[in-house]
């Protein structure tokens, strides 16, 4: 009787690192699935703040260019006569007086 339970302990013994062994390949898929899952939400999240960051910056260069505009028409020479001449005193010089200096402009900002 010693023997037979000496054998069906030690086929249990021999059948446990199997059973271990399929545990932890288990237990490891689904920590390399949970790895993978969260790398692919962790994308997923950045690349919806980096669409907006961008929807942003497009929206902050329309405004950038919308002042340059008002900024280039309001010191214009036919917004300031008027002003200049009713709140200053001041009167238009002759032709041969008038010195025209081009306009420096600006280069496009790279977008990266």
């Amino acid at each position: 009787m010693a023997t037979k339970r000496g054998v069906k302990k030690g086929a249990a013994a021999r059948a446990m690192p199997g059973r271990a062994l399929v545990v932890a390949i288990l237990v490891g898929f689904l920590l390399v699935a949970t790895g993978v899952i969260a790398r692919r939400s962790y994308g997923i999240r950045q690349q919806r703040i980096g669409v907006e960051l961008q929807h942003r910056r497009e929206a902050l260069e329309a405004d950038r260019v919308r002042l340059d505009a008002e900024v280039r028409e309001a010191s214009s020479r036919a917004r300031l006569a008027p002003v200049v001449q009713q709140r200053l005193d001041m009167h238009l010089p002759d032709q041969g007086q008038i010195i025209y200096v081009p306009r420096v402009t600006r280069a496009p900002h790279d977008s990266q």
